[in-house]
């Protein structure tokens, strides 16, 4: 289920004043968030080494959900926010868009977490088994099962008996869009089997890594990376988790909360869950891994740092990084 759609008449109760200032609250963030991302995807084509190698061409594909992601976020709480009411197709498009590109990301971290479990505990085959190819291959795979539960979701969707007019009553969200029972039980059934899924399979690769650890031939350096990966891989399914179970969370919070209070919680917890954990991913990666810092950093600082580097001291090393 997405998350950040959930915000029908979320500026009730709001004056014009406050609801400008609630868009800059969350526009300016995500601008600077979508920046952050979109400079990460541009670092990662920019080598080589980073487009023939299986850990950041999964990177690639997990941040480029994570940016659609948020733009498509964004947009829909912009419409909320200035009360713009859509038609149903357009509503649709925006939803099923946002819902694939929200699913992408836990299963990647699960194809992940088996490259980082592979390169550990079978070192001298993981070469032969996590391929380019291969790679390429596992995130097709991906993006085919999203889509199908789209496609699904789709043909659920033609079942139900539609207005005489496509125009929308309500503001656009992913609860609107759920015209029938099957509809909802659908989503909650398949966001239970994904996460569960999802959950195992990276915390079993975390304990076939301690396994490993324990075995006196292998690196324990690389053990020690894989296992801190494999705890940030789950830190983010968590939160993917918790943008997910939102709208849960805010149908239980408006039984005991009305008015202006509860659209200035839902509107933080637009912010914290859904803005904040779409930028994680640039900012773990992009910080923790040697080989993406120095190009992500020269990147954001726009060339400038580098070429006045260039300017004092013209070293071939230097000239590597254009």
């Amino acid at each position: 289920m997405m998350t950040s759609q959930s915000q029908a008449n979320i500026t009730v109760g709001l004056g014009l004043l406050e609801r400008v200032m609630l868009s800059t609250l969350t526009t300016v963030p995500c601008c600077i968030f979508l920046f952050i991302n979109v400079i990460m995807l541009f670092t990662l084509r920019s080598k080589p080494v980073f487009c023939e190698t299986s850990r950041y061409i999964l990177l690639y594909n997990l941040l480029f959900a994570d940016t659609v992601q948020m733009a498509l976020s964004q947009v829909l709480y912009t419409l909320s926010i200035c009360r713009i009411i859509l038609t149903y197709p357009v509503c649709g498009l925006l939803v099923m868009f946002a819902n694939l590109t929200n699913e992408i990301s836990p299963l990647t971290l699960v194809v992940m977490s088996v490259e980082r479990y592979v390169a550990v505990c079978y070192p001298l085959r993981h070469a032969a088994i996590i391929t380019v190819r291969n790679t390429w291959v596992a995130v097709v795979v991906v993006w085919t099962f999203c889509s199908l539960n789209i496609f699904i979701r789709v043909v659920l969707l033609l079942d139900f008996p539609f207005p005489e007019s496509l125009q929308m009553k309500d503001l656009c969200n992913t609860l609107v869009m759920f015209l029938g029972r099957i509809s909802a039980d659908y989503d909650k059934a398949y966001t239970c089997f994904l996460f569960v899924s999802a959950s195992v399979a990276i915390i079993s690769s975390y304990i076939g890594v301690m396994i490993a650890a324990r075995s006196a031939s292998t690196d324990k350096a690389s053990v020690r990376k894989a296992r801190n990966t494999l705890l940030l891989h789950l830190v983010q399914l968590g939160l993917c988790l918790s943008s997910t179970v939102q709208n849960s969370f805010i149908v239980v919070l408006s039984k005991f909360l009305t008015g202006v209070i509860f659209v200035r919680i839902r509107i933080c917890l637009y912010i914290s869950i859904v803005l904040l954990p779409r930028c994680l991913s640039a900012l773990i990666y992009g910080l923790r891994d040697q080989t993406i810092r120095p190009v992500l950093v020269y990147h954001l600082c726009c060339r400038r740092r580098l070429s006045s580097q260039l300017r004092l001291n013209p070293h071939p090393k230097i000239h590597e990084m254009n």
